[in-house]
């Protein structure tokens, strides 16, 4: 089976309180979208890497490949206006039959322990989603009442998510609705269930200048 990586990069960084999109932002010595790229070529060298970019940023991303001299195969595929069609674009360069994970590529710190974990058991699972436990408090706020929930119920989800091909590209003809928070709940949408599997604590997604300074302290 054909492995397939969706490497979603569409953010502009507004949060991190610059213009240079937040997966253009050196880690150590190169781009983070380098970095995340990187982590599936270590896994499998062969494994098929689809980098979903905007395409006004497409340029800016060929130019920091030639100076970093960059060499790791990927195809590139124009953005959509949101996630939701972003994956749909990424799905429509691939051929099935296989397995795909759609990742964030603003996380680099993902190990290749959970990349093969995912895509090794969506082999027969079809659909797979690493997760972390909670170990902070956490309250469910309604209102101006709030009341403490127990975190145990409760896990923080993470990338890569890894699916059949063809049932991703099924659950994505679907319409897009505002529920459809990640890719998991595109594929519960037809009604099929997603196995959990433990992600790695590292595996953070670097959204604030904050998270930049976690990178850089986890990459020293």
């Amino acid at each position: 089976m054909t492995r397939y990586a969706l490497i979603v990069a569409g953010g502009q960084g507004l949060r991190m309180g610059g213009d240079l999109p937040k997966q253009f932002l050196l880690l150590g010595d190169k781009p983070v979208l380098m970095h995340t790229l990187e982590a599936f070529c270590r896994y499998d060298a062969t494994m098929r890497l689809v980098l979903v970019l905007p395409r006004e940023q497409q340029m800016y991303w060929a130019d920091l490949c030639r100076t970093h001299a960059f060499e790791v195969p990927h195809t590139v595929v124009d953005g959509g206006e949101t996630r939701f069609q972003s994956v749909k674009n990424g799905l429509g360069v691939i051929d099935g039959p296989g397995v795909v994970g759609v990742h964030d590529g603003v996380r680099p710190f993902v190990s290749e322990e959970v990349i093969g974990r995912c895509y090794e058991l969506a082999l027969t699972q079809k659909a797979v989603v690493p997760v972390v436990d909670i170990f902070d408090t956490i309250r469910c706020v309604d209102g101006e009442q709030s009341a403490t929930v127990d975190r145990s119920l409760y896990k923080i989800v993470q990338t890569p998510q890894v699916f059949d091909v063809d049932l991703l590209k099924r659950a994505y003809s679907q319409d897009y609705t505002p529920f459809f928070t990640d890719d998991a709940s595109v594929v519960e949408a037809l009604g099929v269930s997603v196995v959990l599997v433990p992600g790695n604590r590292e595996n953070i997604k670097l959204t604030t200048p904050f998270d930049l300074k976690v990178g850089n302290a986890l990459m020293s």
